[in-house]
């Protein structure tokens, strides 16, 4: 017995050094992703000095080249400005010259026929030379002249003065880089399928012009990753200090975002990235669950005559498409068996083919491929415009294959019959509730797990529909017949801010699953 006690001592004790060794095994094994994602985020910045060097020194080039360029622009201008100064006052120079000459020649001829005159001895002869002389004198151009340069040879008029422009290219450096924003989570908001950003800047500067924002969904919380394989988008020139991006489809679990400040002429750092979580259910169609006279996409199905034809074309086309297919076709057996294990929210697998036979007869029944264990999620189902018949809401992964949806106590809808008469009525167990409301032309599922809750929605006015108020025992999933028509959905949405408030007024039911009890079977 002794012996017995050490041995389950013994066994206890390396139970326990195993469990702490599964810890550290698992703890450093985390650290080792941690470095290796800060080694990959310096390779990364060093490429990134690298490449913006680069950049950068072209730019510079650039920005010099473009200078050089001005000022041969500026130097060519004044080279021609001097040259036509000098052009002008060499033509009017040379005018003057010419005129000057000219009379000149006229004069000193005047001269030697005056003093010819002189010899002439006979009076008369000489009167009348004196004469001649006289009236040549009075309109000789040499006494019109101005003996005065019309120009002057300074050329100090065009002379210039480069000190200040030389002292401020001495002064040219580089340009005030402004401070990186921070982004400020408490002021950031994440509802109805939209994000709002707001950041600060530390110091105050009134050279900045716009701000730039960068945002990539991840599946990692923290900081972004190297590796993830999402790129940044860039929503550039925000005036203000916070954005709202809206309309998102959040098939992710987390959304990096960082921002920086731009000036006229340079952008700044980046803020430090901040993470926020985005909370949504996001689910496809589970084809392997699907009666064989639906054809579904991942978020469509239509109803199909053509019955088990359209379905084996798109299977051999699944099943071309890689060996996991094909594996798993092989091992399900055509048996009326549940269909394959499917996921909690938050995680799902590869899909899966399992046995096409999953709901027959006229349950014309297809389900979602994420099973809801906790929380509370929201999505939306639009139907085509000439669908005859449609039901929208959960069920319990139990449900038969001959089983329609709300005529057993697994599954909840609403049900919309278009065909010989039109009803909108809330089904479960087989009971019916009719709804005396207008069908909308899309219709919010909103599933509270831990408060027992399915609603329907009007998904464009948030109007109540009907509520169902229960307690679930197991996962359900989400549910949807289809015949005569097709249907869409919209997955990945947040649970709407007016349905929220709704919820919170709207603790007594109106329409619950026990109100069913009392209404006549089907």
């Amino acid at each position: 017995m002794d012996h017995m006690g050490v041995r389950v001592g013994r066994g206890n004790s390396e139970s326990l050094l195993n469990e702490a060794l599964q810890r550290i095994i698992s703890t450093l094994a985390n650290k080792n992703d941690e470095i290796q994602n800060f080694i990959d985020t310096l390779n990364h910045t060093l490429k990134g000095v690298q490449e913006n060097s680069s950049n950068i020194l072209s730019e510079l080039d650039e920005e010099f080249d473009s200078l050089y360029s001005i000022l041969d622009e500026v130097k060519e201008s004044m080279i021609n400005c001097i040259k036509q100064e000098q052009a002008r006052k060499s033509q009017e120079l040379q005018s003057q010259i010419s005129q000057c000459n000219n009379a000149l020649e006229n004069s000193e001829e005047l001269l030697e026929f005056a003093t010819r005159s002189l010899d002439i001895k006979e009076p008369e002869e000489f009167s009348k030379a004196a004469r001649q002389i006289k009236d040549r004198v009075t309109m000789a151009s040499a006494f019109r002249l101005s003996l005065k340069p019309k120009v002057s040879d300074n050329m100090t008029h065009l002379m210039v003065d480069f000190s200040q422009e030389r002292q401020m290219l001495q002064t040219l450096k580089f340009l005030p880089v402004p401070k990186a924003p921070e982004i400020d989570p408490v002021e950031c908001l994440v509802a109805d399928n939209s994000v709002t950003v707001a950041w600060r800047m530390l110091e105050e500067d009134n050279k900045i012009d716009h701000f730039i924002l960068e945002h990539r969904k991840t599946n990692f919380d923290g900081l972004p990753r190297v590796k993830d394989e999402r790129c940044w988008e860039i929503i550039d020139n925000i005036k203000g200090t916070e954005y709202t991006l809206s309309g998102l489809k959040f098939d992710s679990k987390y959304m990096n975002f960082r921002v920086r400040a731009c000036n006229k002429a340079v952008a700044g750092e980046y803020s430090d990235p901040v993470t926020l979580e985005t909370k949504a259910l996001n689910f496809n169609l589970d084809n392997s669950s699907s009666h064989l006279n639906l054809k579904v996409e991942d978020t469509c199905v239509e109803w199909d005559p053509t019955g088990g034809k359209g379905q084996e074309s798109k299977m051999k086309g699944k099943e071309n498409k890689g060996s996991v297919h094909v594996t798993s076709l092989k091992k399900h057996t055509r048996s009326g068996t549940p269909s394959p294990k499917r996921t909690s929210v938050g995680s799902r697998p590869p899909a899966v083919r399992g046995s096409r036979d999953r709901f027959t007869g006229e349950s014309y029944t297809v389900l979602g491929d994420t099973a809801i264990e906790s929380g509370q999620h929201y999505w939306e189902v639009k139907a085509q415009k000439d669908c005859k018949s449609y039901s929208v809401g959960v069920a319990y992964k139990t449900l038969g294959k001959f089983d329609q949806l709300g005529k057993t106590n697994t599954s909840w809808c609403i049900h919309v019959n278009n065909w010989l008469q039109n009803t909108f009525a809330a089904k479960h167990n087989n009971k019916v509730k009719a709804l005396d409301v207008t069908v909308p032309e899309k219709i919010g599922v909103f599933c509270d797990f831990d408060g027992g809750q399915l609603s329907f929605y009007d998904a464009n006015s948030k109007q109540l529909l009907y509520s169902f108020k229960t307690k679930f025992t197991q996962p359900v999933l989400p549910g949807f017949m289809v015949w005569c028509g097709g249907l869409s959905l919209s997955t990945g949405m947040q649970v709407p801010s007016a349905v929220r408030t709704l919820q919170k007024s709207e603790n007594g039911m109106t329409g619950s699953a026990s109100s069913l009890n009392n209404v006549v079977t089907q």
